[in-house]
């Protein structure tokens, strides 16, 4: 018989630790404050629990045995696995991993909008006035979220708090605005049908973060693209310098003979007829002095730039650019493709990207003192590509007489620095003396050498030079003054202007071509230059009465009954 022994009570007083425990831990929960009473009783009772777990160990020694050291092993390894997951989530939400497998990368920001949120100057919010919270509209605020901590967002019901609508002016459901200290401004209005649109978004951004105003001239009088609708227009890349901030103006040189001093960047869009020499001078004197200048020339066209461009190193060639690549995208041999870029912030984010141009020219290089030039654009290499000279013939045929082989350049970036003055811009009036940058003399002449250009047929030399090249005019006042920082002269040419023009400049990267590449001359350092953000592209498939019949059938007829006679075989193979 086992000896019976008698219990002893003290024993019990081990629940009495939980007990206090609890006491004081729901004490302080229910409370909010974690003071002295809840830890009169929490500090007892762990006391407890401890002397209590002591005392059974040194009785029973229960740690030796094999029951506790598997155990313990079992909550080790729960530990750790509990640590390793809460770990792995902090680092989750600390540091956040997204991957965008889309084709189209229709949940990634384009990188002129991330690039633009990072360098945002002050904060800014975006307040939606509407009920319901759209996730794809939601998910790209929080897009946009992720790259600054300057950038928030708001949803808010205009009944609920009618004195914000009221102080935005919401006047119905769905308007977003944005706003920047003390600035406002309506993004777009948004319903069933129309979504939030980061093209819109990354626009009013710019202009809002931009408070400097910058006007861009389009040249007008010699058979330019009109500036409005009507055949071959450049309306719609008006309409995108106007969604990044600037101001365009038509210029008319015969009436003012010299551009205007406002003017960030001067543009001569396919003019068809020459302009006059004092045209052709005022835009000298502009560059001269600092001036920013785009040129898209198309072929069979002889606007008299030769001079300006001479004094840059750059020929025209009266060759066309033939590329036979573009067949199997519906484009014909004088369309070529544009895959090939230079390194330039005009072109830095294209990688692979296509651009077209239709009937192009190329455009040789030669090297000048004190001008750097970049290859913008770069056609296949031969035999895809090649300089037609017989534009008469039907059938495209390199000949190597008169043809001039791939790859061609039919775009190029061109810089110029300047000595500084101390009137960086001289205005000249009818009473005073004409200023040596409007009045030609031969020292201009022996300060920008003329490069020597090669008649036959050759592959151009393309070089790079930072040597200052001398000012076109230069007095005294202005040596006393030389220790300011010196200006820089832009100039890009094209030998196409097709690629701005309405429908066929949101086409690829045809307008990215255009925007970045006056936005590089406008010197606005400010503002990104990159691919601009892309609306997500129509992925449905629409299929005919005949083709759902036949997806129908295939899919309830033909499928199961191949599967059927597949199994039907195998099983007649086994028997």
């Amino acid at each position: 018989m086992k000896k019976i022994t008698k219990k002893q009570p003290w024993k019990y007083l081990f629940w009495l630790g939980p007990f206090l425990f609890m006491v004081g831990f729901t004490a302080g929960l229910v409370s909010g404050s974690w003071g002295l009473l809840p830890l009169a009783f929490m500090i007892p009772g762990i006391a407890v629990i401890i002397f209590w777990v002591v005392w059974q160990s040194q009785q029973s020694r229960w740690w030796a045995s094999r029951s506790t050291q598997a155990g313990t092993n079992a909550v080790v390894a729960t530990l750790a696995i509990l640590v390793i997951l809460g770990l792995i989530n902090f680092l989750g939400v600390r540091y956040q991993l997204r991957q965008d497998l889309t084709e189209t990368q229709l949940f990634t920001l384009a990188p002129e909008s991330q690039e633009l949120v990072r360098r945002l100057p002050q904060s800014v919010k975006i307040w939606v006035f509407d009920t319901n919270q759209n996730p794809q509209d939601r998910e790209l605020l929080e897009n946009y979220q992720r790259q600054s901590s300057k950038f928030q967002f708001e949803y808010v019901d205009p009944q609920s708090r009618p004195g914000i609508a009221e102080k935005f002016g919401v006047k119905e459901y769905g308007e977003v605005y944005l706003e920047s200290g003390n600035k406002r401004q309506l993004v777009q209005s948004l319903n069933v049908n129309e979504r939030l649109s980061e093209i819109k978004l990354t626009n009013r951004l710019q202009q809002l973060t931009n408070s400097t105003v910058v006007k861009a001239y389009f040249l007008q009088g010699h058979g330019e693209h009109p500036l409005t609708g009507g055949e071959s227009a450049i309306s719609q890349a008006v309409q995108g310098l106007t969604e990044k901030g600037y101001t365009v103006e038509p210029l008319n040189l015969a009436d003012k003979l010299q551009v205007p001093n406002d003017a960030v960047a001067v543009v001569v869009a396919g003019a068809k007829r020459g302009l006059f020499d004092a045209e052709v001078k005022a835009l000298q004197n502009y560059l001269n002095r600092g001036g920013n200048l785009l040129l898209m020339i198309d072929p069979d066209t002889d606007p008299k730039l030769s001079p300006l461009l001479q004094e840059w190193g750059v020929r025209l060639d009266n060759r066309l650019a033939v590329d036979v690549s573009g067949a199997g995208v519906g484009l014909g041999p004088a369309a070529p493709i544009i895959t090939d870029y230079g390194q330039h912030p005009i072109t830095k984010d294209f990688g692979k990207g296509i651009s077209f141009y239709r009937l192009a020219r190329p455009i040789e290089i030669t090297s000048v003192a004190g001008i750097q030039s970049t290859p913008l654009l770069q056609t296949k290499p031969y035999p895809n590509s090649w300089a037609e000279s017989d534009l008469q013939s039907e059938k495209l045929e390199f000949n190597p007489d008169k043809d001039l082989k791939g790859p061609l350049t039919l775009g190029v970036a061109l810089t110029r620095k300047l000595p500084a003055t101390s009137n960086p811009i001289p205005t000249p009036t009818a009473a005073t003396t004409p200023s040596p940058l409007t009045t030609p003399t031969t020292t201009q002449n022996q300060a920008t050498p003329t490069p020597t250009v090669a008649t036959s047929p050759a592959t151009p030399t393309l070089t790079a030079t930072t040597t200052s090249l001398p000012s076109p005019a230069t007095t005294p006042a202005t040596e006393e003054k030389s220790e300011q920082s010196p200006k820089e002269s832009r100039l890009v040419v094209f030998g196409n202007s097709d690629f701005a023009t309405d429908g066929v400049f949101q086409q690829q990267l045809n307008g990215d071509v255009f925007l970045n590449s006056v936005t590089w001359l406008s010197q606005q350092d400010q503002q990104p230059l990159s691919i601009r953000p892309k609306e997500p592209k129509n992925r449905r498939i629409t299929l005919s009465t005949s083709q759902a019949n036949v997806l129908t059938l295939s899919s309830l007829l033909v499928l199961p009954l191949l599967g059927f006679l597949t199994a039907a075989f195998i099983w007649w193979r086994r028997r």
